[in-house]
């Protein structure tokens, strides 16, 4: 921490000489990912907080750093020893509120316009209109305090299998180019890295655990332009962009392009960068909505569906070898470490047909780490799997026929009667969501409740959201599908067939355990539905496949209907992985899924 208290002084000598009073470190790049490449993680570098979301906000003599509920816990851990304050997004005013409230009037604050949206900016500038205060994007003080920043990614970009693929780049910019004329936007700016990947049909690595690539897209009626290095296009994706009719350029002219259009431009605000629009004429009229594209990648084809099942078919069956061997290695007393599974984890899934890499880095927290959600033990830290306790493992894998989520939690040694009520009670959460029953067009956070009310009825709850939507081959966490009611009103964020969400209610216990029940799980229409005159009803297809630890249920606490929930499921596992597997994998699989 005598580092990070360091790097916050020298920040602080750099904004008394350019006369800021006070400097944000969004986490963010000019794609405004949810997780960044190195180049652009400061905050980290600035505050030592390792999570994936935050907002170090650094004063003359405060700094304080904001962040969601799933890492509160790991936050106050690595902030502990530094000048930094915890502040509970949420809980807490807003960064923008929380400087307008501490700074006096006609203050400056900067922030680098790499890494500030269209749509935060106004945010601040509302926040600070009633004392004058200014934002400043034009001054980057990371350039001149942070040597050793890394250099862009230059991973290679690759062809999505074409076996996996049930429209071409040309069809897709047809619909973009249709909704662009729907709105009388001349031109479409698409910054989001995973928006790009869907509609060029081309994978990347530039980012850990999401296969997208850096580049910017800008459509007209008659063009499209890619603007991304080419010196990661091999000759196979160079023709895969001249077939679609995208032109490649350089990475960095996307600013010098936007520079000479004319007449209006369609930008998802949430996801461009003020830097990215710096140059931008002043008569060009800026017409804000949602990337079309967000919208129509949401919503899986049903060829795509087909092929998401197979891959969770391939992903049950790892996670089949991996349980029976990590089973079996804790009863031989094997030395096993939270750090261990994650690897061995990969070692099975690196096994099955169209797997590419991890979709996310492994969550694998035992006994009281457990309780912090997006836990992340390292080769330096973590706990020995040995004793009592809990160990919840949240993991998942890119396939080129599909993207997997599963969090499963199973007892090391012998679990107490509160470890399995709670772990009741999550279950029946979870099987209320998966049973739910709800017209489309839905709004999804209304859900939320659902899943919740179980718990809700024994007083506890969880602070994360209960769902987020998945990509095809793409970002785990894919915009806009959110069941979470208390995310802001998304008018988006609404229930069509063909969408996959996660469906993973929890408890967790400061200083105890952890517990988090994750399938992912598709809209579909109702089959033979009893009412017509109401409207299209929907259903969710739940598509993972692995056994839930019985083991852990206290099955008094569950319903007739929820009985028959679990063991329809666990019928449904065993029968479509039992000809994936054999031997101790097999002999696992079934036993962990005979009837309650």
């Amino acid at each position: 921490m005598i580092m990070i208290n360091q790097r916050l002084n020298q920040l602080r000598d750099l904004m008394r000489q350019h006369k800021i009073h006070a400097y944000i470190v969004p986490t963010a790049d000019p794609h405004l990912s949810e997780y960044l490449p190195e180049h652009w993680q400061a905050r980290q570098w600035l505050s030592g907080f390792t999570g994936s979301a935050g907002t170090l906000v650094v004063t003359a003599d405060q700094a304080a750093l904001w962040t969601d509920s799933r890492y509160w816990e790991q936050a106050a851990h690595q902030l502990a020893n530094s000048h930094i304050i915890l502040q509970k997004q949420g809980i807490m005013p807003e960064p923008a509120d929380w400087l307008a409230q501490n700074l006096p009037n006609h203050s400056r604050v900067a922030v680098a316009a790499d890494m500030l949206s269209w749509a935060t900016q106004k945010r601040f500038q509302a926040a600070f209109s009633a004392k004058n205060i200014e934002l400043n994007t034009q001054i980057d003080l990371l350039t001149d305090l942070w040597a050793e920043r890394n250099a862009l990614p230059d991973a290679p970009v690759f062809a999505h299998a074409s076996e996996c693929i049930y429209q071409n780049s040309t069809e897709k910019l047809a619909r973009i180019r249709e909704f662009m004329q729907k709105k009388q936007a001349d031109y479409h700016l698409i910054s989001s890295l995973d928006d790009i990947a869907w509609l060029t049909n081309l994978r990347g690595n530039d980012v850990p655990y999401n296969p997208v690539f850096l580049a910017y897209l800008l459509i007209s009626a008659t063009h499209a332009i890619l603007f991304a290095d080419a010196n990661k296009f091999g000759e196979t994706e160079k023709k895969f962009l001249n077939q679609s009719g995208i032109e490649l350029n350089d990475y960095h002219q996307i600013v010098n392009e936007l520079a000479n259009i004319s007449g209006s431009l369609l930008i998802d605000a949430n996801k461009t960068a003020v830097s990215t629009l710096a140059k931008l004429p002043n008569n060009i009229e800026l017409i804000e909505d949602i990337n079309p594209s967000s919208l129509f990648k949401a919503q899986k084809s049903a060829e795509e569906i087909a092929h998401i099942r197979q891959a969770m078919r391939e992903d049950g069956a790892a996670l089949c070898g991996f349980f029976a061997e990590l089973e079996h290695d804790l009863m031989m007393d094997k030395t096993i470490t939270e750090w261990d599974i994650g690897e061995r984890l990969t070692a099975h899934r690196s096994k099955r047909p169209l797997y590419i890499s991890p979709s996310f880095g492994t969550i694998a927290g035992f006994g009281e780490n457990g309780a912090q959600p997006h836990y992340a033990a390292t080769p330096d830290s973590h706990s020995v799997l040995k004793g009592n306790g809990l160990l919840l493992i949240d993991s998942g894998a890119q396939y080129h026929n599909g993207t997997t989520d599963i969090t499963r939690v199973m007892a090391i040694g012998t679990a107490s009667d509160a470890e399995k009520r709670d772990f009741t009670l999550v279950l029946k959460a979870h099987i209320a969501l998966a049973s739910a029953v709800f017209p489309e067009n839905l709004s999804a956070a209304v859900l939320d409740a659902i899943c919740r009310a179980p718990m809700w009825q024994a007083q506890c709850d969880y602070g994360h959201g209960t769902g987020h939507g998945v990509g095809y081959c793409l970002n785990v966490h894919e915009f806009p599908a959110s069941i979470a009611y208390r995310a802001a009103a998304n008018p988006h964020n609404i229930l069509k067939v063909g969408q996959l969400i996660s469906n993973e209610p929890a408890i967790y216990r400061s200083g105890g355990w952890g517990i988090r029940i994750e399938n992912l799980v598709v809209c579909q229409p109702v089959s033979n539905p009893q009412e017509t005159a109401f409207g299209k009803f929907l259903r969710f297809e739940t598509v993972t496949l692995c056994p839930i630890d019985t083991r852990l249920i206290i099955k008094e606490l569950l319903t007739s209907a929820e009985c028959d929930w679990l063991n329809t499921y666990h019928a449904d596992v065993r029968e479509k992985l039992s000809p994936l597997v054999d031997g101790k994998a097999r002999d696992w699989l079934i036993e962990r899924t005979q009837k309650i």
